[in-house]
């Protein structure tokens, strides 16, 4: 397996990547838990250390699975994501930030995110829909400054 820098976070990931919408078992049928931990253990066999997964996806399961796969290993990079709290994919020209990524509720979708993991962070946090109208909102900018200088979780 070959690895890379991800961006600027120093973090060495997989070049393949584990993608965990399909083992949900809601956005896709026939997902079953034991072949998907059955597949994230071939994955991390075979060097594969990043895994990508969201609270969206089968409200959790995906990472609650990811959670039980990976819960002692301290090697694998997890990716996750913060649904839109309007629900609205993608991301609507002109719907105000409030409506879909206000403070408290990416905080609260990180606490439930972390609980289904099994960990006390993430090493990405990535928001699921995206207007770079938000960019400049002042809210957007607390929240950022929030994740990135307080241990949420504890």
């Amino acid at each position: 397996m070959r690895y890379r820098k991800l961006g600027r976070t120093g973090l060495e990931v997989s070049e393949i990547g584990f993608g965990a919408w399909g083992i949900s078992g809601a956005q896709w049928l026939g997902a079953q838990d034991q072949e998907s931990l059955r597949a994230l253990e071939v994955a991390r066999s075979n060097g594969i250390n990043f895994f990508d997964t969201a609270l969206a996806y089968g409200d959790g399961h995906s990472e609650r699975l990811i959670g039980r796969a990976s819960h002692s290993d301290a090697k694998a990079i997890i990716a996750t994501k913060v649904p839109p709290k309007n629900g609205i994919w993608p991301a609507q020209q002109g719907t105000p930030l409030r409506e879909v990524f206000p403070k408290a509720f990416v905080l609260d979708c990180l606490e439930q995110s972390l609980r289904n993991l099994g960990r006390d962070q993430v090493d990405l946090l990535q928001f699921h829909v995206w207007s770079d109208e938000w960019a400049s909102d002042p809210e957007w900018l607390d929240t950022m400054h929030t994740l990135r200088s307080e241990k949420v979780g504890d």
